[in-house]
């Protein structure tokens, strides 16, 4: 069985502010099986997260309102440990603001850079929830 199958019916949120990258996203993922949420900003991610159960986050990370780090962070600081555990993955235009250390303490399990290779970005995003159960 392909790892696609088992997450059949499994729910990731996107937090990106740009429609289009949205968008493209969420037809690449829904094309693979995933339940997609959306928003556009770190707060309703958060607002989100208090309600419904995901696989993975992406986190773009120059969002209105609070930003993928900060929004990282604060996912990572969650009493619920399971939630608190959900793969992140940072999506970013401005890879060159941050370093991969500064990815890693903020919480991220991985990070894509725009423009995203979604080939890339089914096959890390798989690995990294698989790798999850596991642990």
């Amino acid at each position: 069985m392909s790892l696609t199958n088992k997450n059949s019916n499994k729910k990731i949120l996107i937090a990106e502010d740009s429609t289009v990258i949205q968008n493209i996203t969420k037809r690449v993922l829904q094309f693979q099986n995933y339940s997609i949420d959306m928003v556009r900003d770190g707060e309703a991610v958060l607002e989100r997260l208090e309600k419904h159960q995901y696989v993975a986050i992406l986190l773009d990370i120059a969002m209105p309102k609070m930003d993928g780090m900060e929004c990282a962070r604060k996912i990572r600081a969650l009493q619920d440990v399971e939630k608190a555990n959900i793969p992140l993955f940072a999506l970013t235009g401005n890879a060159k603001n941050y370093t991969a250390e500064e990815f890693s303490a903020a919480g991220f399990d991985d990070v894509m850079h725009k423009p995203i290779n979604f080939d890339e970005l089914v096959l890390r995003l798989e690995k990294v929830i698989e790798a999850k159960k596991q642990a």
